[in-house]
């Protein structure tokens, strides 16, 4: 507080050392007594030096002040301390480097009180969080709510599409089991909503299949463990948490299309190459783009990775979306090479 009121102090006594110098500066302007007319004749004589440098140095000062103050940050403008579970967590992990871009949501994300009940809020907040590149999360030590997990009030359409051939964009389970050269054992479901796929590749094929969706308001997340299934809570751009050249199949559903940023979805391409083993398959079930973007943008993409084409369709999309940007719907069935023996 002292220092604010000095410089207070010396704002007030510069401001009023340059209001005596501007009044003597009014003051040497006189008005000749000699005139006869009701001409004004005024002395134009100059300003001495010394004052003008002194009312410019008074002047600079009042700026430097001025400045200073307004960028010294009061007591009500400063953020409030971060949590200190936050605090606390930084210290023994690292936390992803996103997270600092958004501190107040990290701040309302970690500002509970330890060993209770977490916010209600928590689910949302998460998610806002790992949307904008803030995963993975920090951990928290507060009880979440477990709610008993339900299913969605009509997913049988998704079961229909993946067991019915409609259109030459659709591919049903066991048309892909006849195409596969190899079983399918272990895949993985990218934007899966429900867990339909999951579901019926455990059927049909005794399959394990990782099953990456988000809430946003809606509980695909339980939807998918109320049938016994695992759902990854992860976003569409975090790294696959799979090993290496582990999985047979993996399926990029409609929530991978245009909209994802040309280099994300890349690095996704790839990233879903890193997880695939030799003769793998890489599903894109209904990808939809700029008909233009098709071929000057993703399919030279696709191509990047060396795939063989099993399938390749593609059709308008025909509702007002599709119709307004002229958009198309992109299927493909594409099988990663085998590996080639080193040359010696």
């Amino acid at each position: 507080m002292g220092v604010g009121m000095g410089l207070n102090l010396l704002l007030l006594l510069a401001m009023v050392a340059t209001n005596i110098l501007s009044l003597y500066h009014l003051l040497s302007t006189t008005r000749n007594p000699s005139a006869t007319s009701q001409t004004t004749i005024v002395d134009h004589s100059p300003v001495p030096d010394h004052l003008l440098h002194q009312l410019h140095t008074i002047r600079a000062t009042i700026t430097h002040l001025t400045r200073s103050r307004s960028s010294k940050p009061t007591a009500e403008d400063a953020p409030p301390p971060p949590p200190e579970d936050l605090l606390l967590y930084a210290r023994i992990s690292p936390i992803a480097s996103a997270c600092s871009d958004h501190p107040e949501l990290l701040h309302r994300y970690m500002n509970y009180t330890p060993f209770h009940p977490c916010p209600p809020d928590s689910l949302p907040l998460a998610e806002s969080l790992i949307l904008r590149g803030c995963h993975p999360l920090p951990r928290r030590r507060c009880f979440s709510p477990s709610p008993i997990p339900k299913t969605l009030t009509d997913p049988i359409s998704d079961f229909t599409r993946l067991l019915s051939f409609g259109s030459a964009l659709d591919l049903p389970i066991p048309q892909l089991l006849r195409l596969s050269t190899s079983p399918i054992r272990l895949a993985l479901d990218i934007g899966g909503g429900t867990g339909a796929l999951a579901s019926l590749l455990r059927r049909l094929a005794n399959a394990t299949v990782l099953t990456t969706t988000m809430n946003l308001g809606y509980p695909y997340n339980e939807a998918v463990a109320s049938q016994g299934l695992v759902p990854l809570h992860a976003p569409l751009q975090q790294r696959f948490p799979v090993h290496d050249g582990a999985l047979d199949l993996v399926r990029a559903g409609r929530a991978v299309n245009r909209w994802i940023p040309t280099p994300s979805l890349e690095f996704l391409l790839f990233d879903a190459d890193r997880v695939l083993r030799a003769g793998g398959l890489l599903w894109m079930d209904h990808f939809f783009c700029r008909a233009g973007d098709l071929t000057g943008i993703y399919s030279p993409m696709i191509g990047r990775l060396g795939y063989k084409r099993i399938k390749w369709a593609v059709e308008n999309k025909t509702d007002a979306g599709g119709l307004r940007y002229g958009e198309v719907y992109l299927t493909a069935l594409l099988q990663k090479p085998p590996i080639l023996p080193t040359k010696v």
